[in-house]
C-alpha cells in the first residue's frame, strides 16, 4: 500500500470519526460523506453560537474539509477557532497534527498529536494517525504499539485499516512474519479489504509463496476492477507456475487496458522483477 493511498485513507477514517457516519471501503478516494462542502468562511458566525464543544466540532469538520482540498490556511484558521471554543478538544489536535504533518513540520504535528493523545489517550483514531507519523519519521517499530492501541478499541470501525497500515510499516523493517499476520488479521475482518489484499499477494510472491499468492490475487481481481498493479502480479506469479495460457490472458489485459502503464512497459521489456 503505497503513501498516497495511506495518506488518504487516513483523511477519510477521520472525516467519518467527526461525523458519526458510516463509511465504505476506500480503495484510493476519499470518502467525506460527513463533511458539507465548504462555501463561504462562517467561522465569526459559527463561534459565537451554540455550545463550546459543538462549536469546536463544526469547526473541525470544515478544517477537515479544507484540508482535503488542500487549503491549509483556511484549515489551520478553522482549528484555531475551534480551540479558541474548546482548547480541550481532542479532534482539532489531531487535525492539526495531520496538517502539520502534510506541511512537513514534524514538530508541530508530534506536538499536536501527543497533546491529543494526553487527552484521549484510547482515542482509536489518534492512535492510528500518531502511528502513521511514527512510521513516517523513521520510527516503524514504535509506530506497531499504537496501531495495536488502535484496535483495542471495540467502538473503532476500521480496525483492518490499522492492521493493515501497521503490516506496511512493519515492512520497512523487513519484519516479513509480523506484517503477514497484521495482513491477515486485516483480512480476518474483512476479506475484501483491498489494500490487505493486494499487499499480502505482493509480499507472498516475493516469499516465493505462488499458491498464496494466487489465491489473494485472484480474489482481489474478482472483487474489483483489475489495475495494472493487480494484473501485472497475477501475470507474473502464472509466469513462475508455469501457467502460460493464464500469463498471456492477463498479458492481453494489461495490453488492452492499461497500455500507457509502467506495468505494461515492464512487460514490454521483460522486466519481471
Amino acid at each position: 500500500m503505497n503513501d498516497m493511498l495511506i495518506r488518504r485513507t487516513l483523511v477519510a477514517m477521520f472525516a467519518v470519526s467527526l461525523g458519526g457516519c458510516a463509511s465504505s471501503p476506500d480503495f484510493g478516494g476519499r470518502n467525506f460523506n460527513s463533511v458539507s462542502e465548504p462555501t463561504v468562511d462562517t467561522g465569526a458566525i459559527i463561534s459565537e453560537v451554540g455550545p463550546p464543544r459543538e462549536r469546536a466540532r463544526i469547526h473541525t469538520e470544515l478544517a477537515v474539509a479544507y484540508f482535503e482540498r488542500g487549503n491549509m490556511g483556511v484549515a489551520l484558521e478553522e482549528l484555531r477557532i475551534a480551540l479558541a471554543a474548546d482548547p480541550g478538544y481532542a479532534p482539532a489536535y489531531n487535525v492539526l497534527g495531520l496538517v502539520h504533518m502534510d506541511l512537513k513540520e514534524m514538530d508541530l504535528a508530534r506536538n499536536n498529536f501527543e497533546h491529543a493523545l494526553q487527552i484521549s489517550p484510547n482515542d482509536a483514531d489518534l492512535n492510528h494517525n500518531y502511528g502513521w507519523f511514527l512510521c513516517q519519521t523513521g520510527r516503524e517499530e514504535q509506530s506497531l504499539k499504537f496501531f495495536l492501541n488502535a484496535v483495542k478499541n471495540p467502538l473503532y470501525r476500521a480496525p483492518q485499516k490499522s492492521y493493515s497500515v501497521a503490516a506496511t510499516c512493519a515492512l520497512r523493517k523487513n519484519m516479513d512474519r509480523d506484517a503477514i499476520d497484521y495482513f491477515e488479521r486485516a483480512l480476518r475482518l474483512d476479506p475484501n479489504y483491498p489494500p490487505a489484499l493486494i499487499s499480502l499477494a505482493q509480499l507472498r510472491y516475493r516469499r516465493g509463496e505462488l499458491a498464496q499468492a494466487r489465491a489473494l490475487i485472484g480474489h482481489f481481481n474478482k472483487q474489483y476492477d483489475a489495475t495494472a498493479e493487480s494484473l501485472w502480479l497475477a501475470l507474473r506469479i502464472e509466469r513462475k507456475l508455469g501457467d502460460k495460457s493464464a500469463e498471456n490472458r492477463y498479458a492481453t489485459q494489461l495490453r488492452r487496458d492499461f497500455a500507457g502503464s509502467r506495468e505494461y512497459q515492464n512487460l514490454m521489456k521483460g522486466a519481471y522483477e
